[in-house]
């Protein structure tokens, strides 16, 4: 990457400084961090050509074994940057050090398995039916992948779908998100300097506006879009892949519920419960944002659950000290103030949270969590994301109740259920309509298992043996051999 401001865009294995100068604001204080250049559609019909060329006239589509290596090069180059990209990311989008660390450290590993799984996942089938015929299948990259990740978690968000997409055989347009600009130019810093990638292969674009993204989804030569973020988005995406008939990678939006039965350990629960809806400040799509308790021990989960939310320490990203972190801009607590001032009009307000106005930490960002008592299930802080520390409280009788709740929204990506007992357990999280069960947990995350949403929480899998088929064709082959005169 160019030591000169601002930072640019990494396109057919060249640094690019075209396009338009924005800033990159930390949402801990207000101040501006650095400067990058906002790819547009010029830059992405050169990434697009670049992508398309590269995987038309290389070997890298059929070269499993340079992709392993590859793989394996990229994530020893994230390693080293660990440190910086952590840094860069906290001050970018506010989350916590700790968890930005966590992030980019865990997105190392999950390189390495997709490197693994390049060499895996190479196989088809062959069958002999009958004497003479034979028939038989490989799997072979699906052709250029236009990835695009948002701002809250956007390394390993980056690296769960662009790993299985190098794994495959796929070459890559990436457009990242505008707030993360400098830690995007970090990771495309790591890609520059991943001697096995081919040119053209990997092409890095940050985006501040709207003009990247929609031409990945309507290009013809673009086969396969990845996308995370929010429900709305997804469906204008599905929408407008339609005339080219391109596959789609989505996971979108959710409602976490997080169901606690009366046999369940409190002790254990509460502190889960309360990282749910701060995590990440709750800019999450798994964020626990639907407390579900059984009426047995509702009253004594609701007052520890009310203490627990409002003794968090807010503070900014880099203050070890800090629980719970800004949101990603000024607009985002407006928005979010907004939904909880609405909801007070058919809520019981337990913990108001809001804004806040400690003079130390006006500069920021900053939202207090908020708990909001709701009965009835058609209300929209039940059946709206709020991307935000904001979480329900409701109160269910048995499992069928506890089910008819959970299940009772469109979304369907992750819920948790905590319980004594594991048979319960089994059998609530067999009658949840979600794409991922957490049992006596919360966000756990595995490179080994497939992650994806249902309903409205989108389609497709990540991470798992499952997800370089998602960049993959299986192309069927079938012969017959000469018979004996």
């Amino acid at each position: 990457m160019p030591a000169t401001l601002p930072v640019g865009n990494l396109i057919d294995g060249k640094w690019s400084d075209k396009g338009s100068v924005h800033e990159s604001v930390n949402p801990s204080t207000g101040d501006i961090v650095g400067t990058y250049v906002s790819a547009g559609r010029a830059e992405a019909e050169a990434a697009i050509a670049a992508a398309r060329t590269a995987f038309d006239t290389t070997d890298w589509p059929r070269n499993a074994a340079l992709r392993s290596r590859a793989l394996n090069e990229l994530a020893e180059q994230l390693a080293g940057r660990v440190p910086a990209l952590s840094r860069t990311l906290a001050r970018e989008n506010g989350k916590l050090l700790a968890q930005t660390t966590w992030e980019v450290s865990l997105s190392v590993e999950w390189l390495r398995y997709s490197a693994a799984t390049a060499l895996t996942q190479i196989a088809g089938r062959a069958v002999e039916p009958q004497p003479g015929t034979y028939v038989y299948s490989t799997p072979e990259a699906m052709g250029v992948a236009g990835i695009i990740t948002p701002w809250n978690s956007p390394v390993i968000l980056l690296v769960r779908s662009l790993g299985p997409a190098i794994g495959a055989g796929c070459t890559s347009v990436v457009k990242l998100p505008g707030q993360t600009a400098l830690t995007n130019a970090l990771f495309a810093e790591a890609v520059a300097a991943t001697k096995s990638l081919p040119a053209g292969v990997v092409n890095i674009l940050t985006e501040a506006d709207n003009e990247v993204a929609p031409l990945l989804v309507e290009s013809p030569d673009i086969d396969v879009i990845s996308y995370t973020g929010s429900t709305h988005v997804g469906r204008a995406i599905a929408a407008a892949a339609a005339p080219t008939l391109k596959r789609l990678n989505l996971e979108l939006g959710n409602k976490t519920p997080m169901v606690v039965f009366d046999d369940a350990d409190l002790d254990a629960v509460v502190p889960q419960l309360v990282a749910s809806c701060i995590m990440m400040n709750g800019q999450f799509c798994c964020t626990g944002s639907r407390v579900l308790a059984q009426r047995g021990i509702a009253d004594e989960l609701r007052t520890r659950l009310t203490a627990a939310l409002q003794a968090v320490r807010v503070g900014p990203a880099e203050d070890p000290s800090s629980q719970l972190g800004p949101l990603i801009d000024k607009a985002a607590v407006t928005r979010v103030d907004g939904i909880v001032e609405e909801a007070a009009s058919y809520a019981k307000v337990l913990v108001r949270g809001g804004p806040v106005n400690d003079p130390e930490l006006a500069s920021g960002a900053y939202f207090r969590p908020a708990l909001l008592e709701v009965e009835e299930l058609d209300t929209p802080l039940v059946q709206q994301e709020v991307f935000g520390p904001v979480q329900t409280f409701e109160v269910f009788d048995d499992e069928a109740d506890a089910v008819h709740r959970a299940n009772a929204t469109q979304f369907g990506l992750a819920a948790s259920v905590f319980t004594g007992s594991d048979i319960r357990a089994r059998r609530v999280a067999r009658d949840l309509r979600f794409g991922g069960i957490w049992i006596n947990t919360w966000g756990l995350q595995s490179e080994h298992i497939e992650q994806g949403g249902i309903k409205q929480s989108g389609h497709g899998l990540l991470c798992g043996p499952s997800a370089v088929t998602e960049f993959q064709n299986l192309k069927a082959y079938a012969t017959t051999a000469p018979q004996p005169a």
